[in-house]
């Protein structure tokens, strides 16, 4: 039983992430990051409102982002851009959009992105009240103006962004996306749906998620199924927003950064940025559910009419093959390294 939602589950949100995967590389390739640099340079409130619409469709997870923050922080963007594109980009994104339609159904979808917009807003003009404009050295400008790489052509841009997709974007949030999967079959198989429904709603719930969620390495995408997941076993919608939202947000490599590169008077205004937001929209989400009845549960396994079994199952051979590709390619660079050792 297990296994068999473990299996639908994966083949009900296969298509869904394929189509983000290589959504997910076209933006990739398509939008430069000079053009993201030059975009959110200066102080004020026009450079967080760009980076939190930037960064809110790339397809970066927390692992990802972090590095891309650090090079536009270096490049010239001010402490709240920096900020507002670290919170809005693993929050959401294109592939984790279409993953939340088929798993938490078009209320929360919707929802999501608006949420994780505002909230990196919130966070990036806290922390970016005390900002000053950042240059960049002259070294690194001579260092950068001697690498002038050759343009690529249409096509040769279409078919790195399905490369990235297919190897980098899979690499990056296989693990986490299996391990929420299996997390929300056992739930679906063994959880009473009514069995946490008493402690499911109001502050303490979206305590418990944030909580929760502060220890955990995780992006966007791999976080959706393990909402759906706890959606099933009682928590209340607002909740799992604030897990789907502080989870990606919070992880202490990011506030690792946070502190690096931006300060340690800059921790507490990101937090209560981000943590802050996320409980209000939580609450928001509760009120508007109760108060116009919207119909919200985790649709796991359901059967979706506009995605057709052949395309879903296609869809998850797909996928599969493209993580069973990753996993051996790390087996089989780590026996080369230990080769190498050896010798």
């Amino acid at each position: 039983m297990l296994i068999n939602n473990f299996i639908d589950l994966f083949v009900e949100s296969a298509p869904w992430l394929m189509l983000g995967l290589i959504i997910a590389g076209m933006l990739k390739m398509f939008i430069p990051m000079k053009w993201m640099e030059s975009q959110l340079g200066g102080t004020g409130v026009k450079p967080v409102l760009k980076a939190a619409i930037i960064g809110a469709p790339l397809p970066l997870c927390s692992c990802g982002v972090i590095p891309a923050a650090v090079g536009l922080r270096r490049a010239g963007a001010s402490k709240g851009a920096t900020t507002s594109f670290l919170v809005a980009t693993p929050e959401t994104g294109v592939d984790s959009v279409s993953l939340s339609y088929a798993l938490l159904g078009p209320f929360m979808t919707i929802i999501r992105p608006i949420a994780a917009i505002i909230s990196a807003i919130t966070a990036g003009l806290l922390v970016g009240r005390d900002d000053k404009p950042v240059t960049t050295s002259a070294e690194v400008k001579s260092c950068c103006a001697s690498k002038k790489p050759k343009p690529l052509s249409f096509y040769q841009k279409l078919s790195a962004g399905i490369s990235y997709a297919a190897t980098d974007l899979v690499k990056d949030t296989w693990l986490w996306l299996v391990i929420g999967l299996f997390f929300a079959a056992i739930v679906k198989t063994y959880v009473d749906q009514d069995y946490l429904s008493q402690w499911g709603d109001g502050i303490a719930a979206m305590a418990l998620m944030v909580l929760i969620s502060i220890p955990m390495y995780i992006c966007a995408t791999a976080s959706t199924p393990i909402a759906a997941g706890l959606l099933l076993s009682g928590i209340s919608p607002g909740a799992v927003l604030v897990f789907m939202l502080a989870g990606p947000a919070t992880n202490i490599a990011t506030l690792g950064v946070v502190h690096k590169e931006l300060g340690k008077r800059a921790i507490g205004a990101y937090l209560f940025g981000v943590i802050g937001c996320a409980i209000g929209f939580g609450l928001l989400t509760n009120y508007l559910v109760a108060q116009f009845a919207i119909p919200i549960q985790g649709n796991l396994g359901a059967h979706h009419s506009e995605t057709s079994q052949l395309i879903a199952n296609f869809s998850a051979v797909v996928l599969a093959l493209l993580m069973l590709k990753v996993v051996l390619t790390g087996l089989y660079k780590r026996t080369q390294r230990k080769k190498s050792c050896c010798s």
